[in-house]
């Protein structure tokens, strides 16, 4: 039996070793008649990443609200101070409001943070028992300050009590956050939700109790609106019935100057507005996003601040904290990283 011819094999191995070897991508091959001939060959590339790869490395999507609100807004606004082409890329998504954010956030496929009223997670306590361990705040955006409007015959939050008080649309700051406030202080009132500016009119011809507005100061129905003398705004006192999701606000004279008197101020509470985020995991790509966004948010803060944009970010204080959340992480080591030459120099 022949011992079978295993030399073309090695004549290959010997070839494939001799090509690898060579210096260039260029190669001589000879043709029959012995002229030299060049090969390119072409070096392997990495291979190009897919346009959705790119476009989805680094987007993060935020809940606004309604089209016609503040939220949205700012949201819109803050989308296009961050933008970093494919580094990063925000995108507002219009909602049901405040309170459907929490859910957006919670359960929608795309949505990295959103913008809510923060006593909206009273409504999750009993649903989602750990939902202040699932939520972090990046900002404290704005207050929305609590508008008690009233007839003249209204001296006092107990006077509203069984009258008709008008909370806005559904869907809408007031229309959330009032009866809550008001269920707080134990005013048991006939709640009406329609437009405020229907709700108004039914006030002057006294259909109408009160109106009651949550949104930041100063309201352009107030400033601009004429109202007969004991048109007012009722005083709500700050105490341990609200401390936990609300802030202490006046009402000023230079909001509102003809319905408070020079000198004189009106002591209210205010929502904070906040920018939170889901609670990602460290080290995660949903966490690495939301991190990028704070960076890029936190650096350009002073850009916000600038003509063009809303004047309310003028307000804004970087430090401030919301009440029933911890920060985000990334947020908290970008503030506690640019706190340190200011602390090194007292």
């Amino acid at each position: 039996m022949s011992t079978p011819r295993l030399w073309p094999l090695f004549a290959l191995a010997a070839l494939v070793s001799v090509l690898s070897a060579l210096p260039t991508s260029w190669l001589d091959a000879r043709t029959k008649d012995g002229k030299a001939r060049s090969v390119h060959v072409v070096p392997r590339q990495a291979p190009t990443p897919a346009p959705q790869e790119t476009m989805n490395a680094w987007t993060v999507g935020l809940a606004g609200g309604l089209i016609e609100g503040a939220p949205i807004r700012f949201a819109a606004e803050i989308s296009r101070v961050v933008d970093d082409g494919d580094n990063l890329h925000v995108l507002p998504v219009v909602t049901r409001g405040p309170t459907e954010n929490v859910n957006s956030l919670l359960y929608l496929r795309g949505i990295d943070a959103a913008i809510i009223n923060s006593d909206v997670l009273d409504e999750y306590k009993s649903q989602v028992p750990d939902i202040q361990h699932r939520l972090t705040y990046v900002l404290n955006l704005f207050p929305s300050e609590l508008h008690i409007f009233v007839r003249p015959e209204i001296q006092s939050l107990k006077d509203l009590v069984g009258k008709k008080v008008n909370f806005n649309t559904q869907g809408t700051a007031a229309a959330y956050s009032g009866p809550l406030i008001f269920s707080r202080l134990g005013l048991d009132v006939e709640q009406t939700f329609i437009p405020h500016q229907v709700a108004l009119e039914q006030m002057r011809k006294g259909e109408m109790a009160a109106v009651v507005f949550i949104t930041s100061k100063p309201v352009d129905a107030f400033v601009r609106g004429r109202w007969e003398p004991g048109f007012k705004f009722l005083p709500v006192s700050y105490d341990s019935k609200l401390e936990d999701y609300y802030l202490p606000a006046s009402l000023e004279a230079t909001d509102y100057p003809g319905l408070i008197k020079q000198g004189e101020h009106v002591a209210t509470i205010s929502v904070p507005t906040a920018l939170v985020a889901y609670n990602w995991q460290p080290n995660t790509n949903r966490y690495e996003r939301v991190a990028r966004f704070v960076d890029h948010l936190f650096s350009r803060i002073d850009r916000l601040q600038a003509p063009g944009f809303d004047p309310k970010w003028k307000s804004i204080n970087l430090a401030a904290t919301v009440p029933g959340l911890v920060r985000f992480p990334a947020a908290q080591a970008w503030l506690d990283a640019h706190s340190r030459p200011t602390q090194a120099s007292q």
